[in-house]
């Protein structure tokens, strides 16, 4: 699987606001496709090597400019509801 972590599956979430709608639905389709829906919920039980699974698969949809304004950023929960509020 981490293979398909790494492989870019759909356009990274551009900073501009360009994107964001798609780019959840493509998220949200992915990490279902992939076992990892629940991760994202606030209140989930997922097991912390799900969670990280899915941080790497976020991450990795980011564009640069967003990778960097998230970096410190290590809870799950609070990078998805922070880009939630950004767009």
């Amino acid at each position: 699987m981490a293979n398909n972590l790494t492989k870019c599956e759909f356009v990274a979430l551009q900073s501009l606001d360009k994107n964001y709608i798609l780019w959840v639905l493509d998220t949200e389709i992915h990490l279902d496709a992939m076992g990892l829906e629940d991760t994202i919920k606030n209140e989930n039980t997922a097991s912390s090597q799900n969670r990280a699974k899915t941080m790497i698969f976020l991450r990795h949809h980011l564009d640069e400019i967003l990778k960097i304004k998230y970096l410190t950023t290590k809870d799950l929960i609070v990078l998805w509801n922070s880009l939630k509020e950004r767009f």
